[in-house]
C-alpha cells in the first residue's frame, strides 16, 4: 500500500517534468497539462484530512492498517477503547451519539444502541467495498435490514478434541454426554452459551422463552456433570493441549491457540448448528466526522486489507472477498467452511427466562464440584 500511495504522489511530479521538457516543441498543447491535472485529482481522490476518532476494544487493527488509511486519506485517526460493551453504550448516551465517529461493538448491545437511536442509517452507496461482506454474518437480530451496521469479526465457539484420547469421533454437542468422555472434559464458563448448547441437542433455540423447555434443558445438562473435569474461561485450551482432557469447547481464539499448538488435534463444527458472536461497527447519530469513517470502513473492507485485519485479531472473516487473501495456516482458524451448520446468536431474553438460566447454570456447576 505505501508503494501505491507514493507513486500516486510522485505522479504527476513526474508528468510536469516531461511536460517541461516537451513545451518548446508544442507550447500550445493543453493536452499535456490536462492530463497533469487528472493525475494530480486521482492522487487526492481519497484525500479528506481532519481527524476520526475510533472507539472499540484495543488491539482490533494492525497498525499497518491505520497508519496506512491516515498516508492514504489524511485523516488522522484517535484510537480510544473500552473494556466493555456497557461501557461504550453509556459513553454514548452521554453524549447523545457524539464525539466518536465509528464504534466496533458485540451483537447484543448495538440492539440497545440502534433502539436509543445512537447510530445512524449507513449510506452504502458511499461503500464501494459494501458488496464484500459476508451475507452469512448480516441481517441478524440486532440489523435486521443492515441498515445501521457492517460485522467486523465473529467468534464461533467450537469442540476441539485429542483423537488419541478417546474413541468417540466427535460431531456434535451431543457427542459430549458420551459415558466414555466421564471426567474428560473442559467447557468455558458462559452460562447463555453451554445452556443454548443443551437446548440445541434438543433441537431448540439458544434463545427460546419457553421456562419448560429450558427447564428442560436443566435437567440434561445436569446429566452432563459426570463428564466435566474444567470450567474454565482463561486459556481453557491449556486443558487439550497438555492432554489433561480429551474433549474441549472452546472459544473462537482459544480454539486457535489449541490448533496452533498440537496439529494432531481435531476441531468440529457441531452438527446441530453453530453459535455465532459477531462484532460490527456503526457510525454514532451525531458523528463529527462521518466521511472519514465512510472512507475507513470501505478502506478495512478492501479484501487485502481485510485479510490484513482478521490475520492480526484472529476472528472469524466476515468479509467474503477477503479470504482469498488470507494465508493458507491461517485459513483452517479464521474462514467459516462452506459445508459449516447455519449459525444462531444469543440474544437478549426475558428476565424470567434470563434468571432460570441462571439458577440452572448453579445447579449444574454445584454438580460439577
Amino acid at each position: 500500500m505505501k508503494k501505491k500511495i507514493a507513486l500516486l504522489v510522485t505522479l504527476p511530479t513526474l508528468i510536469m517534468s516531461l511536460a517541461g521538457c516537451a513545451g518548446g516543441n508544442n507550447a500550445s498543447d493543453g493536452g499535456t497539462d490536462t492530463l497533469a491535472e487528472e493525475s494530480r485529482q486521482n492522487a487526492a481522490v481519497n484525500y479528506i484530512g481532519g481527524e476520526m476518532n475510533l472507539y472499540t476494544w484495543d488491539g482490533m487493527f494492525p497498525q499497518e492498517i491505520l497508519r496506512g488509511f491516515e498516508e492514504e486519506t489524511g485523516v488522522r485517526i484517535n484510537y480510544s477503547n473500552f473494556d466493555y460493551d456497557e461501557d461504550m453504550l453509556a459513553k454514548l448516551e452521554e453524549t447523545q451519539g457524539g464525539d466518536y465517529d465509528f464504534v466496533i461493538a458485540d451483537d447484543y448491545i448495538l440492539e440497545l444502541v440502534i433502539a436509543e437511536g445512537l447510530a445512524q442509517k449507513l449510506d452504502t452507496t458511499r461503500l464501494e467495498n459494501y458488496e464484500n461482506l459476508n451475507p452469512v454474518f448480516m441481517s441478524q437480530f440486532y440489523d435486521p435490514d443492515n441498515e445501521y451496521t457492517v460485522p467486523y469479526g465473529a467468534g464461533i465457539p467450537l469442540i476441539v478434541y485429542d483423537p488419541a484420547l478417546t474413541n468417540v469421533e466427535i460431531t456434535s454437542y451431543e457427542d459430549l454426554w458420551d459415558p466414555s468422555l466421564e471426567d474428560n472434559v473442559a467447557i468455558t464458563a458462559n452460562y447463555r452459551v453451554i445452556n443454548g448448547i443443551t437446548l440445541k441437542t434438543m433441537g431448540e433455540s439458544f434463545n427460546t422463552e419457553d421456562l419448560d423447555v429450558i427447564r428442560q434443558a436443566g435437567e440434561k445438562l445436569l446429566s452432563l456433570a459426570p463428564n466435566i473435569r474444567v470450567i474454565n474461561d482463561s486459556n481453557t485450551q491449556d486443558y487439550i493441549v497438555s492432554g489433561e482432557v480429551a474433549a474441549a469447547f472452546l472459544y473462537t481464539s482459544q480454539v486457535y491457540a489449541a490448533l496452533n499448538a498440537r496439529d494432531d488435534l481435531e476441531v468440529v463444527y457441531p452438527e446441530e448448528g453453530l453459535g455465532f458472536g459477531i462484532m460490527a461497527g456503526f457510525i454514532p447519530s451525531d458523528a463529527p466526522n462521518p466521511d472519514a469513517a465512510y472512507a475507513f470502513i470501505d478502506y478495512i473492507n478492501r479484501p487485502e486489507n481485510a485479510a490484513a485485519c482478521f490475520e492480526y485479531i484472529g476472528y472469524y472473516c466476515t468479509n467474503k472477498a477477503a479470504e482469498e487473501y488470507i494465508s493458507d495456516e491461517m485459513k483452517e482458524f479464521i474462514v467459516l467452511p462452506e459445508d459449516a451448520a447455519e449459525g444462531e446468536i444469543v440474544q437478549n431474553i426475558s428476565q424470567e427466562a434470563e434468571d432460570l438460566h441462571a439458577e440452572i447454570w448453579n445447579q449444574f456447576r454445584a454438580a460439577c464440584d
